[in-house]
């Protein structure tokens, strides 16, 4: 399945906890649209949030996020795992 990583530009004020709840509301509701949020990052410096996961469609990925908090990327661009 494709992995897609995306950008939450301007996260300024985010807190740890108001991000981990966040990511605990994609994760109830991933299975719904057939995908597996992997991990996430935060950007203090740059006030940027990024999730990594695997989904069959950027829209699926898209999905989960609108779903579960209306947190919406900025960009889903599809990576690949170096090795």
């Amino acid at each position: 399945m494709p992995l897609y990583m995306d950008i939450h530009r301007n996260a300024a004020g985010i807190t740890k906890e108001g991000l981990q709840a966040a990511h605990a509301k994609d994760l109830a509701v991933q299975g719904k649209h057939g995908v597996n949020h992997i991990n996430y990052w935060y950007s203090e410096k740059d006030q940027a949030i990024f999730c990594l996961c695997e989904a069959p469609s950027k829209e699926a990925a898209a999905a989960v996020h609108r779903e579960a908090h209306g947190g919406m990327a900025d960009d889903i661009i599809e990576v690949q795992e170096g090795v």
